[in-house]
């Protein structure tokens, strides 16, 4: 996992908790809000991120299946996909994949989805939010809880 020879990005996370409430975690403005940006209200089928360091985005959503699968357009055109399994147990085996990003992105990518899977399974198993809070303490000027 990591980078792909295919060019793709891709990494997986287990949670123990079960894909539907892994699902409202990716699929609502209030769950997204609890891991991933300050705000992410959904309008007209996008996504309308804000994130702590003032930068914004609107992001498609192209593809949705509850409790399965959950697919956007993000930073430059690229395409980044949720697919949710059950473990079998309870849990939830999660794979993401970031396609068609631009190539100098590559790096800040790989690390970048980490942290947003890390506080993915805070949020959703432990219901901690991991990030400080603090608008000078930025992705850009080295905090890795953002």
């Amino acid at each position: 996992m990591g980078l792909g020879a295919d060019g793709r990005i891709a990494w997986r996370c287990h949670l123990r908790s079960a894909p539907e409430a892994v699902y409202e975690m990716l699929d609502t403005a209030e769950g997204r809000e609890r891991f991933w940006a300050a705000a992410a209200p959904e309008v007209g089928g996008a996504v309308e991120f804000r994130f702590s360091n003032g930068q914004t985005l609107t992001s498609k959503i192209v593809k949705r299946d509850p409790g399965k699968l959950f697919q956007l357009r993000y930073f430059n055109g690229s395409t980044v996909t949720f697919v949710l399994r059950s473990d079998g147990a309870g849990g939830t085996e999660l794979t993401l994949t970031e396609e068609a990003f631009a190539p100098e992105d590559v790096l800040e990518n790989l690390a970048g989805w980490i942290s947003v899977l890390l506080g993915l399974k805070a949020a959703v198993d432990f219901r901690i939010d991991l990030r400080n809070h603090r608008p000078g303490c930025t992705w850009e000027s080295g905090f890795v809880d953002v």
